[in-house]
């Protein structure tokens, strides 16, 4: 079937692509490989797939610098994977635009049910209708203007270029101006099963700040001691 979503696997273990990409083909994926960062970055190229599963240290590119060399000119979803459970590497992976993070070992099941999670936010649902749209396709608060049918974010009209998981989040705001959202709220909001830290909704958070300060907005505020809430009135 050419309508499965390809997935690209980036590990310089070839024991571990070969059971993440066995897991993958059987919950319906296509699956490409890659032993280190520069051959990914030659596959992303030439075909740029629907999310990228990339570990972290590898031989000649590492997952950090890959994951910048995308950045520049894709969204990509990326999930990184790390032989070690260092908070460093974590907020360096968000921070660089990561979606999500596991850290080694891990259940192939629960990898594939977060990069379910992920495309499930960048997808539509199967059986969605077409014919009529649903009411809410353009959200709007003053400047900021979120156009969910064509996953383009702006203010002022400029453009502003959001990961799939930073969309989503300040999705989740602008549907409830004024709420305060606390993290855990956020999380099973943007996250929905998997499990992560109150660092990660952080990191995604940040980094919507500072793409949106860039274009002269400030959309989320900080409130103290409980979460966070849309920064417009």
């Amino acid at each position: 079937m050419t309508d499965r979503p390809s997935i690209l696997v980036v590990d310089d273990d070839a024991h571990l692509r070969e059971v993440v990409s066995f897991a993958l083909e059987q919950a319906g994926f296509r699956v490409e490989q890659a032993e280190n960062g520069r051959e990914g970055l030659a596959r992303v190229q030439r075909a740029v797939p629907a999310l990228i599963v990339l570990d972290i240290m590898m031989p000649e590119m590492d997952g950090l610098e890959l994951c910048r060399e995308v950045r520049r000119a894709h969204e990509v979803p990326i999930v990184f994977l790390s032989s070690r459970d260092d908070e460093v590497d974590r907020i360096l992976g968000l921070e660089l635009g990561g979606d999500d993070y596991l850290a080694k070992p891990f259940s192939p099941r629960e990898l594939v049910a977060r990069i379910k999670a992920v495309l499930r936010r960048t997808r539509p649902p199967a059986g969605a209708p077409t014919s009529h749209a649903p009411p809410a396709q353009v959200l709007q608060r003053g400047p900021l203007r979120m156009d969910l049918e064509r996953w383009r974010a702006s203010w002022e009209g400029r453009e502003v270029v959001l990961t799939v998981t930073e969309f989503h989040l300040l999705a989740v705001l602008l549907r409830a101006p004024g709420k305060v959202f606390t993290r855990d709220e956020l999380m099973t909001r943007v996250y929905e099963d998997a499990v992560v830290s109150d660092r990660t909704i952080d990191s995604h958070v940040r980094r919507i700040r500072q793409k949106f300060a860039a274009a002269g907005g400030d959309v989320v505020q900080t409130v103290h001691g409980l979460g966070y809430r849309l920064a417009l009135p």
